[in-house]
């Protein structure tokens, strides 16, 4: 049998469950997943490989109209996930009727690539408006293929599942078969950490906080990690340290349960807080941190 071998590329709006399908998909979780807009920032790529095929499945920022450099290097990565996919993802909720961006959504009616449009969180709706969403949708983009999902609850993901391994082109294999990520064990330690931060703190702390992994040892048994938490400004660093020290401590505990899990080893983990002003409007501190070429 022929293998098959493509890049399967997740698009929608912030907050419509990408990254819980792009988890779910991938049988580990590699996306971070919080309630709050733009907690992607990278385009994340994760490998399913079966005997005679290999899915490179891409996570992207939720599509936003940008305000600053930042936002605008998170949109990049949405449009290089149009120009490199052999299958588009387009996902959406229940509720939702169209694109914050109409120049992707134009894009996506007028694509030569095969798209699956995935109308998720189906659990918090009922049969009717189900219903109503699969017509809205078959009319707004009638070269698409439809199917109602439910990512938390991983309802339908398998028929999905199916229907991409049948759209793949053939090809060999574009990365090792016991590959899980094209992602460093480092940008994980730097992802678990801003989860964190975006869970435990509010408006706009999280979103002025970028994360630098100086150093990562691997011994047998135990894993040492120090890892610098970025901010834009001296009070911002304040709020992240917190009384005596005791924010800072809450989001290096629950950083590190989460990557005891993720490495399956001990860990020792040192967090630390600086001053980047202004990181996100500064081109050469985006590059530094992987937003820009």
């Amino acid at each position: 049998m022929a293998h098959k071998a493509g890049y399967v590329n997740i698009i929608g709006n912030p907050n419509v469950g990408k990254s819980t399908l792009m988890n779910v998909l991938i049988g580990e979780k590699l996306s971070i997943i919080t309630s709050k807009a733009q907690t992607t920032r990278h385009r994340i790529l994760g490998i399913v490989n079966g005997d005679d095929f290999q899915i490179l499945f891409s996570d992207t920022p939720g599509i936003i109209k940008p305000a600053y450099e930042l936002q605008e290097s998170m949109m990049d990565f949405v449009k290089s996930a149009f120009e490199d996919a052999d299958v588009l993802l387009f996902m959406v909720e229940v509720g939702e009727k169209e694109l914050k961006d109409t120049a992707f959504f134009d894009k996506l009616k007028t694509t030569k690539t095969p798209v699956i449009l995935l109308i998720n969180k189906i659990d918090l709706s009922n049969q009717k408006e189900v219903e109503d969403k699969i017509a809205f949708w078959q009319k707004e983009l009638p070269n698409s293929i439809i199917y109602p999902i439910s990512a938390l609850n991983n309802f339908n993901i398998e028929n999905v599942l199916h229907k991409i391994i049948e759209l793949l082109p053939e090809s060999p294999p574009y990365f090792p078969k016991d590959q899980l990520t094209d992602k460093p064990e480092r940008f994980f330690v730097n992802e678990t950490i801003r989860e964190k931060i975006l869970m435990n703190y509010k408006k706009e702390i999280p979103y002025a906080v970028e994360i630098e992994t100086e150093e990562f040892f691997e011994d047998e048994k135990i894993i040492r990690i120090r890892s610098v938490i970025m901010v834009e400004r001296e009070t911002q660093k304040g709020i992240i340290i917190g009384h005596k020290g005791s924010a800072l401590k809450r989001v290096g505990t629950e950083a590190r349960k989460d990557l005891e899990k993720f490495f399956d080893k001990k860990i020792f983990l040192e967090l630390y807080v600086k001053v980047n002003k202004d990181w996100r409007k500064n081109n050469n501190q985006l590059k530094r941190f992987g937003y820009k070429e």
